[in-house]
């Protein structure tokens, strides 16, 4: 491609890549050089033998006709003493120095991967992750299955287009930009997963990293792990196409992930609602979307902005610092809902936001009484362990539901009450039998 494709004006000069030996160590008789790159705000460590370097060395003459000489010579009598060793650190310095400042803009291919440019620096990285898809991208896409992605690869495509430069800088062809924007117009199925801590021997924090997912145009599902959502743009695009997302170890509230943009704003209100009041936007909802996974995250509250999910018939809120059951009213498709190991201690007024939900996990919270159960009619499965249930008349509130048919009450004081589990299902009337029997397989692991 010949034009260059750009998400915003051309940015300053990049600043000069470095490479510095800073140390060696020996590994089976041979001399390891330490190797300290800097691109930047980003750093990370290679090792290589002077054998390696010989290698490149060879090749760069060969291919960019560079000087022979401009490598220090082999020795083989002491080779691995202090003196030498030291002597040789620092001429393998200038060495590389020599080399990144002769090719300032684009570096070879065999001195790009030297230096590992294909898993830390932004050219690098894209150029490697074009390939990938100019080879099998096609393969991929046929095969419908997930794409796993880095948030260091989608940093470093979001970052390149932003530099406004052409999209195949190297000069050849299966490193163009354009083989990834193909790939991503296209994808179904993708999956971002960061690290915890510094990613490979680099000081880059993966988690921290921006990008934006708004070269992706046909997503039906989507996996977020270890990344900030605060930092995450362009997802809001795929609101016309996506059916599932989730979001973990990721977001600090429900508003992150789901209208990003509601911080620009004093009043919002979803798209097709009845505007009460003054409202300074209409945000469109995710008018595909039926499940949604926010769990191991650190959301404290269930926010006005499900109101921007009406079709969601999955929610797993499992896993959070939610104290509140709130404003799931809107959501008039739920049918399943987690709520698991959060810090709910009151369930009062809950059938008025639960109307239909037949699924409803609420394990390792701070339950003491189930009074706000009653009028769960739809319920079928209800998964109460671990919580601070102490009375069987607690039980009572749900001994009436019509359609419930399994109930776990492991883990409660209660089920420390001889011979607890006959006394549960005596709560439950005439429906008793009908419970135990649909419940007896799994009544003895999980009551």
């Amino acid at each position: 491609m010949a034009a260059a494709l750009s998400f915003g004006p051309e940015r300053e000069a990049e600043p000069a890549k470095e490479a510095r030996v800073v140390g060696s160590e020996l590994v089976d008789s041979y001399t390891v050089y330490i190797i300290q790159v800097t691109d930047g705000n980003h750093e990370w460590t290679i090792k290589h033998r002077y054998s390696d370097f010989h290698d490149l060395h060879e090749k760069l003459v060969a291919e960019r006709k560079i000087d022979k000489t401009l490598l220090p010579p082999k020795k083989i009598i002491g080779k691995n003493s202090r003196s030498l060793v030291e002597k040789r650190e620092k001429d393998l310095e200038v060495y590389l120095q020599t080399l990144l400042a002769t090719f300032p803009d684009v570096a070879p291919r065999v001195l790009a991967h030297f230096l590992h440019f294909h898993f830390y620096e932004i050219n690098g990285v894209t150029a490697a992750l074009a390939e990938e898809l100019f080879e099998k991208g096609e393969q991929l896409l046929g095969a419908g299955e997930v794409f796993a992605i880095r948030p260091l690869q989608l940093y470093a495509v979001t970052e390149q287009l932003q530099q406004g430069k052409p999209t195949c800088a190297s000069g050849d062809a299966k490193t163009d930009l354009g083989h990834i924007l193909d790939f991503t117009c296209r994808l179904k199925y993708l999956k971002v997963s960061g690290t915890e801590g510094p990613f490979g021997t680099s000081n880059i924090q993966e988690q921290l990293l921006p990008f934006d997912l708004s070269i992706f145009k046909s997503l039906h599902q989507v996996e977020i792990s270890h990344c900030d959502a605060k930092h995450i743009r362009g997802l809001v695009t795929s609101k016309p196409t996506l059916a599932t997302m989730s979001v973990t170890f990721s977001a600090t509230s429900m508003k992150e992930v789901l209208v990003p943009e509601a911080s620009e704003f004093d009043e919002w209100e979803p798209e097709g609602a009845t505007l009460e009041g003054p409202v300074t936007a209409v945000i469109p909802t995710w008018q595909a979307l039926t499940t949604l996974d926010l769990s191991h995250n650190s959301i404290s509250e269930i926010d006005e902005s499900v109101k921007l999910i009406p079709k969601i018939e999955y929610l797993d809120l499992s896993h959070n610092g939610v104290l509140v059951v709130d404003n799931l009213q809107h959501l008039y498709n739920l049918v399943h809902l987690d709520l698991s190991y959060n810090k709910l201690s009151s369930l009062e007024g809950v059938h008025t936001k639960l109307g239909n939900v037949k699924t409803l996990n609420l394990a390792g919270n701070f339950l003491e009484s189930l009074s706000g159960l009653h009028k769960l009619y739809s319920l079928v499965n209800l998964d109460l362990r671990d919580n601070r249930i102490e009375q069987l008349e607690e039980v009572k509130s749900i001994g009436s539901l019509p359609c419930l048919e399994r109930v776990a009450l492991l883990n409660n004081p209660l089920s420390i009450i001889p011979d607890y589990r006959t006394k549960v299902l005596s709560q439950f009337g005439e429906r008793a039998s009908e419970v135990s029997h649909r419940t007896t397989s799994r009544a003895q692991r999980d009551w």
